[in-house]
């Protein structure tokens, strides 16, 4: 395939019981506006089936392909699986580990974990429960590795839930960093050259920044996004080159759409 493929993202829709018909408007302009619909986690408030029934109703007016990762919220209610079924029935293919090709895209995806960033990352030291918590982040990461690999498009989009910069989380709380992403996922991201970065989570974080390789990374989280944008439909977009002849250049970030 020649040309681009617009990817739209956006994450923590928090769907519950009483959203049917929040998010009809905003789903039909992301089809009017992108070619892939990407969600990026906390696709429901509590993690329930019925939450999912309603998001996989309120998905009906997207046509174009939709992927997906799930949050934390997802996983509340212990009922993660079912959420997944539901949402694939109304044809979201969500990646946990694995990875698909879409229209020469590749796109790989993780729900991810916290622990922080940097060298102020938590390590697997002293305590049984600390080193589980450092393990689920490790686990996480090499999840993300591993779709990463299985990928032989040019151009890879990364899906995650959980930040893997401490650009897009600046903002929020300083005593909360640590709960909001981890530096582990960033590698992967840079080794396997990927495209673009896409996570949220952090409602008030910053819209981009950078891995230490320069990849751009888009924190999409819906509350974030209407309280920056508020003249704007609330997803980026995000055009990526579906067969480049030479190395990918930078996704070039295309203008939202404005509301009426």
């Amino acid at each position: 395939m020649n040309g681009s493929v617009r990817v739209a993202a956006v994450g923590d829709l928090h769907c519950k019981g009483s959203s049917p018909g929040s998010f009809q408007t905003l789903f039909s302009r992301i089809a009017e506006s992108a070619d892939v619909l990407a969600l990026c986690g906390d696709l429901t408030d509590r993690g329930l089936a019925d939450e999912a029934r309603i998001l996989a109703k309120e998905l009906q007016a997207v046509k174009i392909p939709k992927v997906a990762v799930l949050g934390n919220h997802d996983y509340e209610s212990d009922a993660a699986g079912e959420v997944i079924s539901i949402l694939a029935e109304a044809h979201v293919t969500v990646l946990d580990g694995t990875a698909v090709e879409i229209s020469g895209i590749g796109f790989a995806g993780a729900k991810g974990f916290a622990g922080g960033f940097g060298d102020r990352a938590l390590q697997a030291w002293g305590e049984g429960a600390t080193k589980v918590f450092v393990r689920e982040a490790v686990d996480e990461t090499l999840k993300l590795e591993s779709a990463l690999a299985r990928l032989r498009t040019p151009c890879r989009v990364v899906l995650l839930h959980y930040s893997p910069v401490i650009d897009t989380v600046d903002g929020e709380p300083r005593e909360i960093y640590p709960f909001l992403g981890s530096s582990r996922l960033e590698e992967p991201v840079n080794r396997y050259a990927a495209s673009v970065v896409f996570h949220g989570h952090a409602h008030r974080g910053q819209p981009e920044g950078k891995t230490a390789g320069g990849i751009p990374v888009y924190n999409v989280a819906l509350p974030l996004l209407q309280r920056l944008y508020p003249d704007r439909s609330p997803f980026r977009v995000v055009e990526i080159p579906a067969t480049p002849a030479e190395p990918a250049p930078p996704p070039v970030t295309v203008s939202r759409e404005r509301t009426q």
